[in-house]
């Protein structure tokens, strides 16, 4: 039996398919670790998004079933 703590209270949480809120203990646990990640309190490292996206004229898809010419 694998037996993990909760991200967000250490709670132990017992790691089976019972166990629906797994790794979280609780519902509550795993909202409360959404929002920290919608606020950004919890980031991965990455490359800076206006960086690693750059765009021209050739990577918009002028005539296909999503766009259509104004």
């Amino acid at each position: 039996m694998t037996v993990v703590n909760c991200p967000t209270c250490e709670k132990k949480v017992v790691w089976n398919t019972e166990s629906v809120h797994r790794p979280f203990c609780s519902e509550r646990c795993k909202l409360i670790d959404l929002g920290e990640w919608a606020s950004e309190n919890h980031t991965i490292e990455g490359a800076e998004s206006r960086d690693a996206l750059q765009f021209d004229e050739f990577d918009i898809a002028l005539n296909d079933e999503f766009f259509t010419p104004e």
